[in-house]
């Protein structure tokens, strides 16, 4: 798994828990969703992303994708 893989599960998986709380719980739990949102827009506009930060800090391990023709060829 790349960090841009786990960056997107963990944004799927909060704006899931967001909706889920919402109808359970509260509407004010879509917050949760905006802000996540709001971040996966912010860092696609300026390469900046505050969860790579943190998964590399609590120090989740993630493989590098390989490309397949380098392999094949090399």
């Amino acid at each position: 798994m790349t960090i841009e893989s786990a960056i997107r599960l963990l944004a799927g998986s909060l704006i899931l828990i967001s909706l889920t709380l919402s109808q359970f719980v509260g509407p004010w739990w879509l917050l949760l969703a905006v802000f996540v949102a709001l971040n996966l827009v912010q860092s696609a506009l300026s390469g900046f992303c505050p969860a790579e930060m943190i998964l590399k800090r609590m120090g989740v391990v993630v493989f590098a994708k390989v490309n397949t023709e380098e392999a094949r060829l090399g």
